[in-house]
This record gives C-alpha cells, sequence and structure tokens, in this order.
C-alpha cells in the first residue's frame, strides 16, 4: 500500500518534470521568431536572454518563498506562471508579447528548478531518490526534445510552428491540476536559506569561482548550439527551418544517452578523467563546426556537444558541494544562479553573428565557451 501510494505521488511529480522542458523550446522558437519578424541576430537572441535572465535575480528569493509556503505549493505556483507564459503566444503574436512570454516562462523555471528537486525527497528516499531524480530528468528531456518536432509537425499540419504554445499550456496546466490534488507530507527544510550576498561571498574561493564561471559557460553552450546549429544548417545546407529544426532534437537526445551513460561511467572512472574526456569531445565537435559542410559532419558535431556537455553541469556542482560542504545552501543558491549564463552567451553569439554576417560568430563564442572548461579540467579532482 505505502509503494502504491508513493507511485501515485510520484506520477503527478514526473508530471511536473516533463513541464519543466519546456523552457528548452527556447531554442528552436527563437529561429521561428527570427524568420517570422526579420531579425538580426542579436534582437532575436534577446528572446532566450529574456528566459534566463531571471534564474540570477529569483533563485534565492524562490528558496525563501519555498521556506514560507511548501515545496508542493511552490512547485504549483511555477506551473502556473509557465502556463500562462505558453498561453500569451495565443493571445497575441508580437515581438512584445513573446519577450514577455519568454521571461514568465524563466521565472517558472526558476520556481521549479529550486523547489521541484527538493520535493522529491519527500517522497522517496535513500537510493530511490537518486534514481527518482534521474528519471525526472529523463522526463524532462522527452519534452525538450520534442518541441521541435512538435513544431514542425504544426508546421505541415497546420501551418502555425505556434501550436507548440498551446499544446505544452494545456499539459501545464493539467500538471499544475494533479500535483495540487496531491497529498504529500513535507518535511521541515534544513537549515536556514542563503541570502544573496552570503551565496555571492563564496566567489572570493578561487575553485568556487572558477566553478561558477564552468557553470555559466555549460548552459551557454546548451542554449547557444540549440540556437545554433539550425541557423548553421540553413546557412550551409540550405534547409528549411522546419527541417534544420531536428538538429535540437538530435542534441536533446544525445544529452539524454550521455547522461544515462555518464551514470554507469562515473561508477567506474573518476569524475576528472570523465570531465576531461566530455570536454575533449566538446572541443573536436566545436572544432569541426568550423570546417563541416554536409548534413553528415554538422549532425556528428552536434551530437558530440550533446553527448560532451550531458555531465560536466552535475561534475562541477559536486565539487562545488565537496569542496565546502559546511557551505552547501549557499553553494546550491549560486550555483542555480550559473544557469543565468544563458542569458548572456546567446546574446554575445547573437552580436558576433551580426558583426561577421554568418554563424560563425556564433561558433566563436562557443568555441571561447568550451575552452574555458579546457582550462577548468586541470582544476576538478
Amino acid at each position: 500500500m505505502k509503494s502504491s501510494n508513493s507511485y501515485a505521488r510520484i506520477i503527478p511529480v514526473m508530471f511536473a518534470f516533463f513541464s519543466m522542458g519546456f523552457v528548452d523550446l527556447v531554442g528552436i522558437a527563437t529561429n521561428y521568431i527570427k524568420e517570422d519578424f526579420m531579425l538580426s541576430d542579436t534582437m532575436a537572441n534577446l528572446m532566450p536572454s529574456m528566459v534566463f535572465f531571471w534564474f540570477l535575480i529569483f533563485s534565492v528569493p524562490t528558496g525563501m518563498l519555498m521556506n514560507k509556503i511548501g515545496r508542493r505549493k511552490t512547485v504549483v505556483i511555477s506551473l502556473l506562471v509557465t502556463a500562462l507564459a505558453l498561453l500569451i503566444p495565443v493571445v497575441g503574436y508580437s515581438f512584445t508579447f513573446m519577450l514577455l512570454s519568454f521571461s514568465l516562462l524563466g521565472i517558472g523555471n526558476t520556481l521549479m528548478q529550486v523547489s521541484l528537486n527538493p520535493l522529491v525527497a519527500n517522497i522517496v528516499s535513500g537510493d530511490r531518490l537518486a534514481s527518482s531524480l534521474t528519471l525526472g530528468q529523463f522526463v524532462k528531456a522527452i519534452a525538450s526534445f520534442l518541441a521541435p518536432i512538435i513544431a514542425a509537425w504544426a508546421v505541415i499540419t497546420f501551418g502555425d510552428w505556434k501550436m507548440l504554445f498551446p499544446i505544452f499550456g494545456v499539459i501545464a496546466i493539467l500538471a499544475a491540476g494533479t500535483l495540487s490534488l496531491t497529498n504529500i507530507k513535507e518535511q521541515p527544510i534544513e537549515g536556514k536559506q542563503s541570502t544573496f550576498s552570503e551565496c555571492f561571498s563564496l566567489l572570493g574561493d578561487k575553485l568556487v569561482f572558477m566553478l561558477f564561471l564552468g557553470i555559466l559557460v555549460h548552459v551557454g553552450i546548451d542554449v547557444g548550439i540549440n540556437l545554433t546549429a539550425p541557423k548553421l544548417l540553413i546557412e550551409r545546407m540550405d534547409m528549411t527551418l522546419a527541417d534544420a529544426g531536428y538538429s535540437t532534437s538530435l542534441y536533446f537526445l544525445f544529452r539524454t544517452l550521455g547522461c544515462f551513460s555518464g551514470a554507469i561511467i562515473l561508477a567506474r572512472f573518476s569524475a576528472k578523467k570523465f570531465f576531461i574526456i566530455s570536454v575533449a569531445s566538446m572541443v573536436i565537435a566545436v572544432g569541426g563546426l568550423y570546417f563541416g559542410h554536409s548534413l553528415l559532419s554538422l549532425y556528428i558535431c552536434v551530437a558530440l556537444i550533446g553527448f560532451g556537455n550531458s555531465n560536466v553541469f552535475s561534475i562541477m556542482f559536486s565539487q562545488a558541494l565537496l569542496h565546502l560542504p559546511q557551505r552547501n545552501n549557499e553553494i546550491s543558491g549560486l550555483m542555480v544562479m550559473g544557469i543565468s549564463g544563458g542569458a548572456v552567451f546567446p546574446l554575445l553569439m547573437g552580436i558576433a553573428s551580426d558583426a561577421l554576417s554568418g554563424q560563425i560568430g556564433a561558433v566563436i563564442v562557443l568555441t571561447i565557451c568550451v575552452m574555458y572548461l579546457v582550462v577548468l579540467a586541470p582544476k576538478i579532482k
């Protein structure tokens, strides 16, 4: 009976994990918005910046809210904010409306990232917790993988890629409804919530500072390749956006495969060795983006970046926690703030692409991000 009750509670939570993946539609959506409004790369790349900027602002306040109203209610609020964000394009489709939509999507995802994983800890514990969190990330990846496919299907079937938004919006509403009706007994959150000053004070530690920058560039690579891969295929292969968008799904497919294989590999090899292997695969792939002019070569590069970028976040996060175990609250808050790198680097990629009149500018910024991870590799213990 206890097991069946546990399953009854974990299913709505996995529904929420699926909704967490909606934030990754920003990559393919930005390319369609760029085409629809004939935007420069710089203006188009403001879209993901509006999503990930809020991680810098709302990560610590979300922890405070979670302490006050509980984890489940915080996740429900995050789902409702996400649903509102996804329904705005249905009401009106303009550049201003899309900036508002993506801002709300970022705020909702920040709320969800901070509160959803701790909520799982109230349902399962011990050895099952790690597997449940892994399952959650896999479910999230399914949404990330499906977004470009649904957009392409909507273009073919309805002649409108924006059908993606109401489909995901309805799912977010259903997730909020099922979770709000689910009874979850919450344990009190241990330790006091970190303040902004306590989180940022840790940047005075050299290793923590380097790992924080590592999180920034990791998310920059993640969002950047989702924006750049379709543009490269359009630029070099003269493909339609609907066809080029499948490169984003390919990235998430190999990122998901990398997460699962990483759990096995890290049980056999040291984190340092696997980090070096992961970064090496990205170095090879980014190098290939300069010279690849066939569909196969570009797909291989995107797949290698997906695999290489799949485990670096968890390795860097754990290194920071192990470095200062007595400051785990502050470390966690700081690393979540690092997701705001998704606001910085895509914008730089857009500026560089406009300056050089081609996606080679974005590839140069991607290269800088990857080379920073090369510099960081010797610091991994």
